[in-house]
């Protein structure tokens, strides 16, 4: 099954996506919801980011392949840092090209939605925290990151954190292909059992430091194939299962 948030006019809710329509839902996809008799076309709504976050984790270094283009060392533990929510956009809105950027990078990446509050969680039972899947672009400032040593700049500008299209229920996070397009050419490939710290360890590895809310996002790192954007370009991440993020780049 698969979530959306949409607006449609002054209209903003939660449906359930079948085909060319959703279907809208009363109630809590965090809690007790049901289906209502309301449908609309898909084409008719405007797509939202599927959950409002407290906060945005992202996790680097978590594909090995990806370890070696940046020619780093294989982490010890999960590198992890946070994005402002002013960098949060959905489906096909603009990542904006910043005035003082010179490189803008994709990176297409698989994004856990956190379900309830979690506090130190047991590794064995960090799934059942986890309500859904969408894509995630962690869109990137690169020479930032080489300049300054640290990455809340390089990845916290406005609309740097796009996600979406939907947040996808029952799926098995180490069963998924990751794959990124530029302009419609395949970029990034990689799937999900490759990654060095699985989705269950991330949560409880990132429980330890910080409380996890209703909503929060954990993003689980990128495969090898990282490169630049340019005003003009359209980039799409794709996870089987859940479907195809699309946003354009624009220069302010």
């Amino acid at each position: 099954m698969k979530f959306v948030r949409f607006q449609k006019g002054d209209l903003k809710g939660y449906g359930i996506w079948e085909g060319d329509f959703l279907q809208e839902i009363s109630g809590s996809i965090f809690g007790q919801y049901r289906p209502t008799s309301t449908k609309h076309r898909l084409a008719d709504v405007h797509l939202l980011p599927p959950a409002e976050p407290t906060k945005i984790i992202g996790v680097g270094l978590n594909y090995r392949e990806h370890i070696e283009e940046l020619k780093e060392k294989t982490p010890e533990f999960p590198s992890h840092f946070i994005k402002p929510l002013t960098a949060v956009i959905g489906p096909e809105e603009p990542i904006i090209f910043p005035r003082v950027a010179r490189r803008v990078d994709y990176e297409g990446e698989l994004a856990v939605v956190i379900k309830d509050k979690v506090k130190d969680v047991p590794l064995e039972k960090a799934l059942d925290h986890v309500l859904g899947y969408t894509c995630f672009n962690d869109v990137t400032e690169r020479e930032l990151t080489r300049l300054q040593g640290q990455l809340t700049r390089a990845k916290g500008f406005d609309t740097f954190a796009p996600f979406g299209p939907c947040l996808a229920i029952d799926l098995d996070p180490w069963q998924l292909i990751v794959r990124t397009y530029l302009n419609g050419k395949l970029v990034q490939e990689g799937h999900t059992a490759d990654m060095i710290f699985s989705v269950p360890f991330l949560i409880h590895y990132l429980s330890q430091c910080m409380t996890l809310l209703p909503g929060d996002i954990i993003s689980t790192g990128t495969p090898k194939g990282i490169g630049p954007m340019h005003p003009g370009d359209v980039v799409e991440v794709y996870i089987e299962g859940i479907g195809t993020l699309r946003n354009p780049l624009r220069a302010l």
